[in-house]
C-alpha cells in the first residue's frame, strides 16, 4: 500500500513534465548546411577586400520565436571548405601559419546568451575556438522568419548575422603587414526544425 502513493506521485510528475518536454522539442534545430553560408572578407594590402566562403559543418539550435531568452547554439565550421576563388590561395591559407586546418579543421562555436534588442533583432553572445584558441565573440543579428516550407515539409528558423574577428587574438599573426588583422564576417542561416524529441548532438570540434 505504500507503494501506491509513490507510484502515483511520480506518475503525476511526469504528466507535468510531459508538456515541458513536448515544447523543448518543437523549439530545437538542425542547422541546414546546404542553404547556409559563412563569408568573411579581410584587407589584401589595402588594394581591395576580396571575400572567401565557409560551411557549417554540423550543429544545433534551441530558439522559440516568442521567447528568446533559452535560446543557445552550438556549431563546427569546416575550415577545410575554404574558397577563396583560386585553389593556390586556399592552400596558402589552409597551412600552418595561417589556419593550420591539418591540426585544427573546425572552428567551434557555443553560446553563453543572448540578448533581444527589439521583435527581430539581438546579440548572441558566445566564445569561438579557432586553431585552438577560444576567445569571446558577441554576433549581431536579425530573426528574418520561422514558417513551413512551401512545400511543407519543414519548419524553418531564418537569420542574418555580422561580425568582426580581430584574427591575432587567434595567434594569426603572419604578414599583419599586409593582410588586415580584422576581419568581417557575414552568416546567412537557415535551421530545420527537428521533430523527433531526441537531444541534438552537440557539434563537436575535435572531430
Amino acid at each position: 500500500m505504500s507503494a501506491l502513493p509513490a507510484t502515483a506521485r511520480l506518475l503525476a510528475c511526469a504528466a507535468l513534465l510531459l508538456p515541458l518536454a513536448a515544447g523543448a522539442s518543437e523549439h530545437r534545430y538542425r542547422y541546414d548546411t546546404v542553404h547556409s553560408q559563412i563569408l568573411f572578407s579581410v584587407s589584401h594590402d589595402g588594394y581591395s577586400r576580396p571575400f572567401g566562403r565557409l560551411h557549417i559543418a554540423r550543429g544545433w539550435l534551441r530558439f522559440d520565436p516568442d521567447d528568446w531568452s533559452r535560446a543557445a547554439t552550438e556549431l563546427d565550421i569546416d575550415l577545410a571548405s575554404l574558397d577563396m576563388g583560386d585553389p593556390d590561395w586556399n592552400q596558402a591559407v589552409l597551412e600552418p601559419r595561417f589556419l593550420d586546418v591539418a591540426k585544427a579543421r573546425y572552428a567551434h562555436f557555443a553560446s553563453t546568451g543572448v540578448e533581444r534588442t527589439d521583435d527581430s533583432h539581438g546579440v548572441l553572445h558566445g566564445e569561438l575556438t579557432l586553431r585552438g584558441v577560444t576567445r569571446p565573440l558577441d554576433i549581431p543579428f536579425t530573426f528574418n522568419r520561422q514558417a513551413r516550407t512551401i512545400f511543407g515539409m519543414h519548419t524553418v528558423a531564418g537569420f542574418s548575422a555580422t561580425a568582426m574577428l580581430d584574427r591575432t587574438r587567434f595567434g594569426l599573426t603572419t604578414s599583419t603587414g599586409s593582410i588586415g588583422r580584422n576581419i568581417s564576417v557575414w552568416l546567412e542561416i537557415e535551421a530545420i526544425r527537428e521533430d523527433r524529441t531526441r537531444r541534438p548532438e552537440s557539434a563537436d570540434a575535435s572531430q
